[in-house]
């Protein structure tokens, strides 16, 4: 049995990566801003999950991860979920804020935290759920794309630091295409449910993947994305 802690899931994939790993026998902490949903998921497996409601962008955010290891009773791997875009045709200062506000700034408070916890134990699972986005600039949504884009390039540079220290910390990035959740907007395609999704995802943490693409027919797109001419890209981006 593993202690699984998912920061953001009230809904969508984090809610259904709790779901199945408790299915599976896991205990698993989740967090997230929303009681009402946290209580919903908790009742439906009332021996492997614990909640805790708090805003991963607050001040206490690390006090907040540290109860929730301690009512877990330790910690094998933490999953950072939590995560926000808004598509926009004129740039709105407090959109991108707070989406580089969820992105990046309480993604680091939660990773430092997971990292020094599992480098100061021996072991662990570091896993971000970044996205597809992140492979290139995109007018619609700026920040989200910049800052999902901080969260791969990070997760790069974790890898390469937990593989010269020669531990067992493993250091996963999962990057998304459309799934069906509220989080995708806009023209979609290839749209994944959400129960296919985590299972996909939950396979590429069990084989301990430095990078997965969801569903795995997205890393087309990933190489598209890198390989097309500014030029092209510039038109339609």
């Amino acid at each position: 049995m593993q202690k699984i802690l998912i920061i953001g899931a009230t809904s969508g994939i984090g809610r259904e990566l709790g779901r199945q790993y408790a299915a599976a026998g896991h205990l698993v902490g989740a967090t997230g801003r929303r009681q009402e949903m946290l209580d919903s998921l908790q009742q439906e497996y009332p021996d492997r999950i614990i909640t805790a409601c708090y805003d991963a962008t607050g001040s206490q955010a690390t006090t907040h991860l540290d109860a929730m290891v301690q009512k877990l009773g330790g910690l094998d791997l933490l999953i950072y979920n939590a995560g926000w875009g808004e598509p926009m045709e004129a740039l709105d200062p407090a959109v991108n804020l707070a989406t580089t506000d969820i992105n990046v700034n309480a993604f680091l408070t939660a990773i430092l935290y997971g990292w020094q916890y599992f480098v100061t134990q021996g072991h662990g699972h570091l896993v971000t759920i970044s996205s597809i986005a992140g492979n290139r600039g995109n007018r619609h949504s700026p920040s989200y794309s910049a800052a999902k884009a901080f969260q791969s390039i990070y997760f790069e540079g974790l890898y390469i630091k937990a593989k010269k220290m020669k531990i067992p910390l493993y250091i996963t990035d999962i990057q998304p295409g459309f799934v069906d959740t509220k989080m995708a907007k806009g023209p979609k395609f290839w749209v994944a449910p959400v129960e296919k999704a985590a299972r996909q995802i939950i396979r590429a943490i069990g084989h301990k993947r430095r990078l997965a693409y969801i569903t795995r027919r997205w890393w087309l797109v990933a190489k598209l994305f890198r390989w097309i001419p500014g030029w092209i890209y510039y038109r339609i981006g």
